[in-house]
Formats: structure tokens, C-alpha cells, sequence
């Protein structure tokens, strides 16, 4: 999935993530897919990443696999240079 076009679900998770990452100058490697709040990730983009390798869904939780991390990374990379 590396070279293909992720669907806004599963785009908006990783998003998020980046958000995350930016905010606190860390390193995101879990995601909350459910926070018991009402907000939850978005199910078909979950199914989407975990089928592609990125995402590995833990309960309420998922860990970024390798891949997924990279993925984040270029995400990230991509926004500093667009803004």
C-alpha cells in the first residue's frame, strides 16, 4: 500500500497521528481507535490499514507497525514542506 492511495478513513488516523506527533515533539507509535467517548476511528479505514500492513488493532488501541510508522513519518515530512 506504500505507493497506493489511502482511502480518508484511513487517512484521518493517520492525521490524527501526525497531529499527535507534532503537538508533543514525539514519536507517535499507538493510535486510540476508540476512546470510549464517542470518538472513534473511523472502522473501514482501520480494516484498511491493518490489511495493508500499517496497523495492527489491539482493543481500543492500535500499534503502528514498521510500515505504518514510515508512513507517518512521509506524512509528516509532506506537511512541513507544504506549509
Amino acid at each position: 500500500m506504500s505507493q497506493t492511495t489511502m482511502s480518508d478513513g484511513a487517512l484521518s488516523i493517520l492525521v490524527f497521528a501526525a497531529y499527535h506527533s507534532l503537538v508533543s515533539g514525539e514519536a507517535v507509535t499507538r493510535v486510540v481507535l476508540d476512546d470510549g467517548k464517542g470518538h472513534k476511528a473511523d472502522a473501514e479505514g482501520v480494516r484498511e490499514m491493518e490489511q495493508a500492513g500499517l496497523l495492527e488493532p489491539e482493543g481500543e488501541r492500535g500499534v503502528l507497525t514498521e510500515a505504518g510508522r514510515d508512513r507517518l513519518a512521509k506524512l509528516i515530512e509532506t506537511l512541513r514542506h507544504s506549509a
